[in-house]
């Protein structure tokens, strides 16, 4: 158990540095992960050599709701006291499967809360139980299921689950004692569950326009923008060696016959969170989309050189698919986009100074024929 407590302690370390990743109008996950099982309101004494491990399929209907499809196999142990016919301790595996229903409380954050409730089918299977003399050994258990979780976004598309369940049984039999009533402490056998595990989200809907559109920036800032300093810097870092430079809008700049840059699209260091000023730029590149409709393009993504090739060539997709989700968001269709990376790649300004690193913060649209 403390084990346990020092690894939920971790991740909810972890999860609190997390970017926001955006949200879905639905979507589907896959779930897998371990469980900590153990019996309550039971007529033995509870031990804590217990374990499970799960496997789910979840649907979201909407940010809010979703369905959960989860199979899980639990081993319970309990002690008796006293002993019996030197027989201490009672045995009950459980195969079963859950149906519940999700409700995301705050589905537009990284860190997202939910409760479930539902039902459950499955198989008990009682081993070095007192009471197989006279239960089955094998028995169909059913039971109701409440509880709450948490999801913590650590990419776009996987999460971290941490979970508690309460489960309730419709009869006495899953720790194998029934004691003779009065005497019967419930006449309904529960257990409760602690589980973690990863999602992973696949099958993903329209980006919801109930949530920012971009990670970790409300819309609300756009009003800092600094159009000075967008102009200088587009006069002192746009590259010498552009094949044809031509203006095709105030801070979009074509440098080769079929690629554009958006100057003045700029990321925060070691984030895929966009400036203020990136705002105006990209509304900027909706029209010119817009006004083309039948343009596909590529989304190129890139950094400055700090961090390792590796890092960067991650954060650069990060990068990209941050500006296609806002796209996307303002109505341009996503079968036109697709993104791609080049990490700290083909640099257009001085990397040693911090406006040039800004500048390599950037991002180019490919256009696709």
């Amino acid at each position: 158990m403390k084990n346990f407590l020092i690894t939920l302690a971790l991740i909810i370390t972890i999860g609190l540095g997390v970017s926001q990743a955006q949200t879905y109008t639905d979507s589907w996950a896959f779930g897998f992960g371990g469980t900590y099982p153990r019996l309550v309101s039971v007529n033995v004494q509870p031990l804590n050599s217990n374990y499970g491990a799960f496997l789910s399929l979840q649907r979201n209907f909407s940010e809010n709701v979703g369905l959960r499809l989860k199979v899980s196999y639990l081993h319970l142990e309990g002690k008796i006291s006293p002993a019996t016919d030197d027989l201490d301790k009672v045995v009950t595996n459980l195969l079963k499967g859950d149906l519940d229903v999700l409700y995301y409380l705050n589905p537009c954050e990284p860190i997202s809360p939910y409760v479930f409730a539902g039902g459950s089918v499955g198989l008990r299977m009682l081993r070095e139980n007192y009471a197989t003399r006279y239960l089955d050994e094998n028995e169909t258990a059913l039971a109701l299921n409440l509880g709450v979780g948490v999801e913590w976004t650590i990419a776009p598309q996987w999460k971290i689950l941490t979970e508690y369940g309460y489960h309730t049984l419709f009869n006495s039999e899953l720790d194998g004692t029934i004691a003779p009533i009065p005497e019967e402490i419930n006449g309904r056998d529960s257990y409760m569950t602690l589980n973690l595990g990863l999602l992973y989200y696949f099958g993903r809907g329209e980006p919801s326009k109930k949530c920012e559109p971009c990670r970790g920036l409300s819309m609300e800032m756009r009003d800092m923008t600094d159009y000075n300093k967008i102009e200088n810097m587009i006069k002192q870092h746009i590259p010498k060696e552009v094949i044809k430079e031509v203006v095709v809008d105030k801070y979009i700049y074509a440098i080769a016959e079929d690629r554009l840059v958006l100057v003045g699209v700029n990321f925060a260091f070691d984030k895929s969170d966009l400036l203020p000023e990136s705002y105006t730029v990209l509304d900027k590149a909706v029209k010119l989309l817009n006004d083309k409709p039948n343009v596909n393009v590529e989304i190129e993504g890139y950094t400055d050189y700090i961090g390792t090739a590796d890092y960067n060539q991650k954060l650069s997709v990060e990068r990209a698919q941050t500006v296609k989700d806002y796209l996307v968001f303002k109505g341009i269709a996503e079968r036109r986009l697709s993104t791609i990376g080049y990490g700290k790649g083909n640099p257009v300004a001085d990397n040693e100074t911090e406006e040039g690193r800004a500048m390599n913060r950037r991002i180019v649209f490919r256009i696709l024929k």
